[in-house]
Parts: C-alpha cells; sequence; structure tokens
C-alpha cells in the first residue's frame, strides 16, 4: 500500500507512479488526517510512505500522524519524499519511526521535483520549460525506485552528517513558529466561494465565512489553498493576481 499526503500534487504524483508501478494502491491520507482518523490500514506489499519536504523536514502533523497510524499485515517500509533538492533530516526520521512501530526499513528515498513555494523569495520557482525538465528527471528516479521496491530490495539515499542534525533539529521548530503565520493570507474578489481551500488544508486552518476563505494560527505553509484555488484568488505577501504559482497539472501536460 503507497500512503501519501500531498499539498500541490508532486508528492501524488510520485505516489501514484509508484503505486501503478509496483502493482499496488495508492491511498490518500488527507481525509484521515483532518479527521485524526488512526484506524488500521492493513496491506500485503511492503507499505510505501510518500511525504513532501517542508523546512527540511517531513511536515510535523505528517510525521506525527504517521506514528500514530496502525498499521497491519506486511512489517516492511519505504519512505519516499519529495522536495526541491534538499530532503534534510528526513531519512532520520523516516527510520526512527519504522523502529518505534516495530516495521522494518527497506530505506528512504527523496525524489526532486519543481519548486512549489512561491511565497518566499529566497526559492524561486522555475520557468514552465524547466519544470517539464525537472519532472521528466524525476519520472526516471520513480521508475528506479519502483523497480527496487518491486523487487523487494532496499532503497538508499544519501547520508545525513551530524552537523546537518544539530542545525535542522532546532531550526524547524523555530522557524515553523515564527514563519508560518496565516496573518500575509488573504483573497481577491475573484474567490468564487468554492470552499476548496478549506477542504485541502490538513490543519483546519481555513474556515468559510461570508463564503470567503478566512486564515488563523500558525499553518504548515503547505500551499495547498495556493495551488488548488481554481481561480487563483488566493494571495500571500508579494504573492499577488498574475505572480505565477505552482500547478503541476499544467507542466504534466507539457511532458
Amino acid at each position: 500500500m503507497v500512503l501519501y499526503f500531498s499539498a500541490t500534487g508532486n508528492t501524488e504524483y510520485v505516489a501514484k507512479k509508484i503505486a501503478k508501478m509496483t502493482g499496488d494502491e495508492a491511498l490518500d491520507l488527507l481525509k484521515r488526517i483532518k479527521e485524526k482518523d488512526y484506524s488500521p490500514i492493513r496491506s500485503r506489499k511492503p507499505f510505501v510512505i510518500c511525504s513532501p519536504i517542508y523546512v527540511c523536514e517531513m511536515p510535523g502533523f505528517f510525521v506525527a500522524f504517521i506514528r500514530k497510524l496502525t498499521l497491519k499485515g506486511n512489517r516492511r517500509v519505504y519512505f519516499v519524499t519529495t522536495s526541491g533538492g534538499y530532503a534534510g533530516m528526513s531519512g532520520v526520521t523516516a527510520k526512527k519511526i519504522a523502529k518505534k512501530k516495530g516495521m522494518i526499513f527497506m530505506g528512504h528515498k527523496d525524489i526532486k521535483m519543481p519548486p512549489n513555494y512561491p511565497v518566499s523569495k529566497r526559492y524561486k520557482l522555475l520557468s514552465p520549460a524547466e519544470c517539464v525538465k525537472r519532472l521528466r528527471a524525476a519520472a526516471k528516479e520513480i521508475r528506479t525506485v519502483a523497480a527496487l521496491i518491486k523487487r523487494g530490495e532496499p532503497v538508499r539515499d544519501r547520508h545525513v552528517f551530524l552537523f546537518e542534525k544539530l542545525i535542522i533539529i532546532p531550526f524547524n521548530p523555530v522557524w515553523v513558529r515564527l514563519k508560518h503565520s496565516t496573518k500575509q493570507f488573504s483573497v481577491t474578489d475573484d474567490c468564487i466561494g468554492c470552499g476548496k481551500c478549506a477542504a485541502r488544508c490538513p490543519l483546519g486552518r481555513i474556515t468559510m465565512v461570508d463564503r470567503k476563505p478566512a486564515w488563523k494560527g500558525i499553518c504548515a505553509h503547505c500551499m495547498a489553498c495556493i495551488a488548488n484555488c481554481p481561480v487563483e484568488a488566493i494571495e500571500y505577501a508579494h504573492v499577488k493576481k498574475g505572480v505565477e504559482k505552482y500547478r503541476i497539472g499544467k507542466y504534466l501536460r507539457k511532458k
């Protein structure tokens, strides 16, 4: 069973590709995460857990959910993450999760995907042509990983050095607490009140007020609301109308 959470589509794309290539099923965990549903999931085949990377780690809410989720049947587990090129501590965290759950850790692999975080000027989005090129490269990596999983062989990613752990462990929660505010989210008059943003928010930080989204608290900055708005009505600070927003579907059609 391939289990995944995806906000902008990158991880969903990888998870469904792996499921198809291994003859397995892919299950979107969003509904379970929102409802705190930890009821057992059973699989005859090895579990493949797929997650995006936020601030050099798998999202905190996702890690917390997977730790509580009951996995039955096959005791082998693979972890596959998607990032703009750096997976940070995710492999170490994945191994700890597997050990805590009494499962056999079959390895972690990060797939480099197009950046999807437009709210920071430090992480520029790629041009459409560059996105297509990166997705083609990712497709090759996915095929390699899927073949290993299908054969029951371990997968291996880069070694995480001690200095990385010493930086990331304290840095991640501080960054999330200080930088992941929802205060700069807003919506234009183009909003059609569909509620898709609220439905896609994994932490329930968006409520619909008079058919318009309202944000509250600290969020995951997963970009699900911005990426999935059908009329691109959601803005954040400098991300205004007309500014490119990452939508994987646009580039898959060109690939």
